[in-house]
């Protein structure tokens, strides 16, 4: 059966549209950062070659520029390349996290300090929640997560915060792309999500550090979405003197989170 001309018309321009929007040098750029970014330890050149798929060659002038752009760093000693924190910095530039963070960032000093607490604030980034601001009290014996850090969403209290307003299918889409996410794992974050939904809260014992309990609150923006979580790596130190207990934190962990939310604009558009 032959094909038409106006198949073949079709055809043509979708090539034509797909040559006029190729931008090669750009997709492997945006491959090898995407590559670096799940990489703990840096990767050689020949190992991002062989990752991607790609010649030494194809991408050696992108390493050179992305290297000087200060996107990636390169180790002389073990020569592994490795992200810098220029897209984080980059990310903080942008208008929505720039304000949530300046907003945040006395309420969380003053918290931290009258509980003797580490606080910090991640947004939803993909699958994972991503750390963009985070403060230590002025005590010692503090646990507290890297400003910067990616976590699997499935496997935080934030997470919890973060997913409780999403349809079940973009949950399950995100169980879908997620490492070591079996059903038991699945189970008890759909639990949590549960207690956010029904409490507006979440309280569960850290997955890496036993006898630290998570305690984790959402940020909603002007139109009610929620914009970030606040939480609170609880310790119990046991020599500490009049501490606020865990029930104490939470009371108060609830009261900055609606003062963050306020400050942002959450039900400006319901009183208007």
């Amino acid at each position: 059966m032959t094909e038409t001309k106006q198949n073949k018309k079709g055809r043509a321009q979708e090539a034509a549209r797909s040559e006029k929007y190729s931008a090669p040098a750009l997709s492997k750029g945006l491959d090898i950062l995407e590559l670096l970014a799940s990489q703990t330890s840096g990767l050689k050149k020949a190992e991002i070659a062989h990752a991607l798929d790609r010649s030494i060659s194809e991408i050696y002038r992108m390493l050179a520029v992305l290297q000087d752009r200060n996107y990636v760093l390169l180790d002389a000693d073990s020569e592994r390349y490795s992200l810098t924190m220029r897209m984080f910095e980059l990310s903080h530039r942008h208008p929505p996290t720039k304000r949530l963070t300046a907003v945040a960032g006395e309420i969380m000093e003053n918290t931290a300090r009258k509980l003797n607490q580490s606080l910090h604030m991640a947004i939803l980034h993909d699958t994972d929640i991503l750390v963009i601001a985070q403060v230590d009290p002025p005590g010692n014996n503090i646990t507290s997560v890297r400003l910067g850090a990616r976590v699997p969403l499935m496997f935080t209290a934030s997470g919890a915060c973060l997913a409780h307003r999403l349809a079940p299918d973009r949950r399950d889409k995100i169980y879908a792309l997620t490492d070591n996410a079996s059903r038991e794992t699945i189970d008890r974050f759909e639990a949590s999500v549960k207690q956010v939904q029904d409490t507006g809260v979440c309280q569960s014992p850290s997955p890496v550090i036993e006898g630290v309990y998570n305690i984790a609150v959402p940020i909603f923006g002007h139109g009610g979405e929620v914009s970030a979580a606040l939480t609170i790596p609880y310790v119990n130190r046991l020599m500490a003197v009049d501490e606020p207990d865990i029930n104490a934190c939470k009371a108060e962990l609830i009261e900055a989170g609606k003062r963050i939310s306020e400050k942002i604009g959450a039900g400006a558009s319901a009183r208007s």
